[in-house]
Formats: C-alpha cells, structure tokens, sequence
C-alpha cells in the first residue's frame, strides 16, 4: 500500500512492500554496492535500459535511508527519510523526467524480459504521479503506521548494533527524530489545511501509543526502562567495547532520548491533541473533500483494476453467500445442529479452539505456527519448482506494539541473507487467535504464502533490483489468500474444524469487500460495520473492531485480497481447462512468481502466454 511518509519513486513501491510488515532484525554487516551503470548514447537499447534501471534504483537507494537500512546498507545509517513537502517536490520533478527519459527507448530491441521490466516501471510512475492528485488526502499519521511507532519499530528491529560506530549511527538517529517529526508535523498542517483527518478515535489510540514510547526511564523517574532504552542498552551490553566506552555512548544516548526525542513526541502529541477536535464526523473517507474521487483511487491502486465501489461491494456479498454455503458442509461432517450463526457462536466460545492467555499458551502458538510451517515446506517441491533461499521464522508481536498492530503479519528477508523472512504472530489478545485458524494464518504468512512470494522476488536473476521489490498489493496479498487454499489442494487441513477455519479467513476477506466499501462509499459507520463483521463471521467482536479501525486508517487496502485471489484462481482454472492432463502445478506456479510482483492484468497476459507455450510444446 502507498505509504505517505515516503517518496515517490521506484524506492517508495519497494519501501511500502517492506514496511506493510513491521521490521524484523537487523543486518550484521555493511552491504557493499557497485558503482551503478550509466547509460551512454554509444550503448545499444538493451543496455541503455538496464543501466538505466540501475542508475535511478541507486538514486532513489541513496535517497532513503530507511530502505538503506531494510537492505543492510549503511551509507546513511543516522539518518530519516526526508518527508517534506520540498522532498516531494523533488521527487515528482524526477518522475516526469524519467518519464520523458523512458519514451526514447525503442522497445522493439528489447527482450521480452526488458520489456516487461519497462512497462512495470513506466507504471509504476504513472501510478505515483496519479496518486499524486491527492497527496494530502492520505493520512500521513493513523493508528496502525505512522511515525511515533515507526521511530522504536525501526530501531529496535532494523537498526543492528556490531560496532561503536552503528551505535553513534543509533545516537544520531536518535538526535534526529526531532527534525523527522517536525518533517511530519508539517505534513499534518498540510492535510488540516487541505480538510484531512483520520477519524476522533484514532487520534485517541496515536495519543496512547505515543506515551507509551516516552514512558519509563529516561522520560521519567520510573526505575522501567522505555522500549528505545532498554534496546540501547542491550545492544551496547553485547559490543566487546570497554565500561568507559560502553558509559559513554550510554550517556549520549540517554541525552539524545531526553533532548530531541521526548520534545519531539511532545510536539507530535500536541499536534494530535489539536487535530482531534476539529476532524469531521464519521469514519469513512465519503467525509473528506473529494473523498469519493480518492477512495475510487484507492481502490484502482490496491486492486490494480477499474472496478467501483458498489462493483466490489457486490463481488463481495457474492462471495460471503458461496462461503457460507461451504461452511454449512462442514457443520454437516462435525453434525453440528443449529444455524450457521449459532456454529459461528460455537467456534468462537468454546475453549477446545483457544489456547490460555498464558505465557505458556501463547509459546505453544508458536510452536504450532512453526510446525505447521515446516509441514509444509516438505510438500512444496511437488508443486513449485522455484523454492526460496531465505530462510523464515516465526515471532510474537512485540509488547510496545501488539495492542495496535494487526492479528498478523509478514516482514521481507534481508536481501543479503542476514535476516530471514518473519511471521509476526499477535498474540496479545489469544481470544483472537483461535487455533482453527491457525494453519490457513501460517500458510498464508508464510509458507506458501508471503515468504515464498517475497524472498523469491528479492532472490530472482536477470530481472532489474527494482523489480524485485515492487508492491501491488492484490498480487501479493491475493497471492497469500490463493495460498490458504493451495494448501487444500496439497492435502492439508484434515481436521474438518482446520478446514472450517480455511473458509473463515477467506470469509474475513470476502467481507472486507462489503465493509470497505461500505464504510468509504456508502457512509457506514464503524460500528455497523462492525456487527456487520460479527454477525456474518465467527471472528470475537475484538477482532471485528480491530479490523474496521484497520480498513477506515487504510481506505481500500483490504479490497486487494480477495480480488487478487479470484483473479489467480480463475487463471488457474483457465489453465487446468485448456491444458488438461498436460496442466503442471510447478509450472503454473511458477509462472505466476518468477516475475516479481505484477499488476493483474500482466498476470493474466503472462500466465495466457504460459498457457500458449505449453500447447506448443
């Protein structure tokens, strides 16, 4: 999804796919990178392109620290983005002149390869500068990602400590959370000015979190350490450093803490205190100025299609009706008698499906969540040909986070192998995770799911470093719904109750197309969309309020699921249906991945072409 903390550019698609995840460990040591290529008149078009992929990938690398650090680079380990207005000037200035730069490449002597690459880049920038109609009606701060979070997340998960100068790199970056949140405030007066808010509720959720992050030593006299220094203090505890060096670099830490970033916070809260009292009624973006235009945006960028609002709407209340159908097929095999809502109030009560809110039921999760996995890894080379390298792990969500993250989420590999693929699992509220879901939420995380679709991408050869890190999200969020029901077809879910929590999460996606458009086109509240969710799931009221307060902070985004995954099945289908016994399920697969992250309407073309060469074959 378009985040509006970062740039527009290539580097910007790539940063939102990396950080719809939350952050994952940090690399050990500096990536070193090759001066990058230069195209030159004398050069053929083939490798007038490729250097020019190369050379504006490295511009925008060069102009994001925080992506620097995502890949394990270190060229601007003290530094922020640059989020202000002049930055986003800049960078809009840069889209249109690789635009122009881009039409002068006779694509009739380009591989097919280098082809595909350059459509996927020129719309990429189509794609930005459309956005760019409305840069300030994206919320620049919500509940879920935004600043105050992003500052402790991407320390304590991205920037490692092995040496005294990444720890100074750390103080700095401490030193310069002032000026980032000033960039940021900024950017909220912009979208005051402009009539922008997320709802009053939000702003109540940020205000907490935000304490939170400025509670404990040093903010306060409490003998607690806050969440940034108790990470400083371990990192600099496992240097091989003296006790004088070690104290130093704490004192200058704890400076850094009290002088830029507790004043910084401040600010932020303060802002956020004043923009709670004047953000409109309601909850959906129908309240902003020109919020249907916006939103219709939002649904053409998260589902890469034209569908409208009451379009999306319908395909989703289509397909709550067939999931529901199949759910009462398993009622029938576990003979459960009652109405399909009173199964729903069966597997959302009953203790058999929950494991205790204990330190020892959440570790179990775990474990499960892990086995499940690595179950699944075993099967794999029966339907997949390409299989990733990163390795992947399972995680709880962290303490200062897991009360306004999501149910669960999936962070990238290092691309240089020094951090592997991550799971986080929320196991805050275990109400909320029951363990009928707990096979489709790990395969759709991890294995098939997210992991291989992201470390295959960042791992591909022959395809430009851009490419790899592309984010359309109904490709790779369909690709992790179509995932929870490969693994049907693989053999898994055999308890029928396994399978039942298949169909619920599918379900959970399918309503997201009714209570997203609902709440941003057809003026429902948050709480009709949320008995909406509870009346139609078995997901715990909980869960349903969390996620209303996701779809309202990210307008459209939960569309991308389901449409990605219809879309996939369909060509699947198409395939089985003209390829007969000649279908191969490695192949199809195959197809689908080996290009890195597409929009639908390339997916199709690429799998019709697939398709074509198999019957030639």
């Amino acid at each position: 999804m378009k985040t509006p903390l970062l740039s527009l550019s290539p580097i910007a698609i790539a940063m939102l796919g990396l950080m719809a995840c939350s952050p994952a460990p940090e690399t050990s040591q500096t990536t070193q990178q090759t001066p990058p290529a230069v195209e030159t008149e004398s050069q053929t078009d083939s490798a007038r392109v490729n250097a020019f992929f190369e050379r504006t990938f490295e511009e925008d690398l060069k102009s994001s620290p925080m992506f620097q650090s995502y890949l394990g680079i270190k060229w601007d380990y003290d530094k922020w983005n640059d989020v202000s207005e002049e930055q986003k000037e800049k960078d809009i200035a840069k889209a249109k002149n690789r635009l122009e730069t881009i039409e002068s490449f006779d694509t009739t002597k380009l591989s097919e390869q280098e082809k595909l690459s350059l459509r996927l880049y020129k719309l990429g920038i189509e794609r930005d500068l459309a956005n760019d109609e409305f840069r300030h009606h994206s919320y620049v701060v919500h509940q879920f990602r935004a600043a105050h979070t992003q500052v402790p997340s991407f320390l304590i998960n991205i920037h490692g400590v092995k040496s005294k100068e990444d720890a100074q790199a750390y103080i700095s970056r401490l030193d310069n959370v002032s000026e980032y949140f000033k960039q940021v405030i900024e950017q909220m007066k912009l979208r005051e000015q402009a009539g922008v808010f997320p709802p009053a509720w939000a702003y109540e959720q940020m205000i907490a979190a935000s304490q939170n992050v400025v509670t404990g030593a040093p903010f306060d006299t409490s003998d607690t350490p806050s969440t940034i220094w108790e990470d400083f203090n371990t990192k600099v505890d496992n240097l091989e450093l003296d006790d004088v060096e070690k104290t130093t670099l704490l004192g200058e830490a704890k400076a850094a803490l009290v002088t830029s970033v507790m004043p910084a916070y401040k600010d932020f809260i303060q802002e956020l205190e004043h923009q709670k009292t004047i953000t409109p009624e309601g909850d959906g973006v129908w309240r902003l100025p020109d919020g249907d235009k916006w939103y219709q945006n939002r649904l053409n960028w998260f589902t890469t299609t034209d569908l409208t609002a009451d379009e999306v709407h319908q395909i989703g209340l289509d397909n709550v009706e067939r999931i529901h159908a199949s759910m009462r097929d398993i009622m029938k095999k576990v003979e459960f008698e009652g109405t399909l809502q009173e199964f729903f109030v069966f597997m959302r009560e009953d203790e058999q499906f929950y494991l205790p809110a204990t330190e020892a039921g959440r570790q179990q999760y775990l474990d499960d969540a892990t086995k499940a996995i690595d179950d699944m890894r075993d099967a794999l080379p029966d339907y997949f040909g390409i299989l990733p390298k990163a390795p992947m792990v399972v995680k709880r969500v962290e303490a200062f986070r897991e009360q306004s993250a999501g149910k669960a989420f999936y962070q990238s590999p290092a691309q240089d192998g020094s951090r592997p693929g991550t799971y986080y699992a929320n196991l805050y509220d275990m109400s909320a995770m029951p363990t009928y879901q707990l096979e489709a939420l790990a395969y759709h995380e991890g294995i098939p799911g997210h992991h291989m679709q992201r470390a295959i991408a960042q791992e591909l050869e022959g395809v430009p470093q851009f490419q790899k890190f592309l984010s359309f999200t109904a490709y790779t969020e369909g690709w992790g719904l179509y995932s929870e029901e490969l693994a049907k077809d693989m053999g898994f879910y055999q308890d029928p109750y396994s399978d039942f929590g298949r169909l619920a999460m599918e379900l959970w996606r399918a309503c997201r197309l009714v209570v997203d458009t609902g709440i941003h086109a057809k003026k429902w509240s948050r709480e009709e969309a949320v008995t909406y969710l509870v009346e139609n799931t078995p997901n715990p009221e909980y869960d349903a309020q969390k996620a209303i307060e996701r779809y309202i902070a990210m307008p459209g985004q939960a569309t991308a699921y389901m449409i990605g995954k219809l879309k996939i099945m369909e060509l699947r289908e198409k395939a089985m249906t003209e390829l007969g016994d000649n279908f191969d399920w490695a192949g199809f697969h195959d197809e689908v991945l080996k290009h890195g992250p597409v929009p639908l309407s390339i997916l199709e073309e690429n799998i019709n072409t697939w398709i074509a060469s198999q019957k030639a074959s």
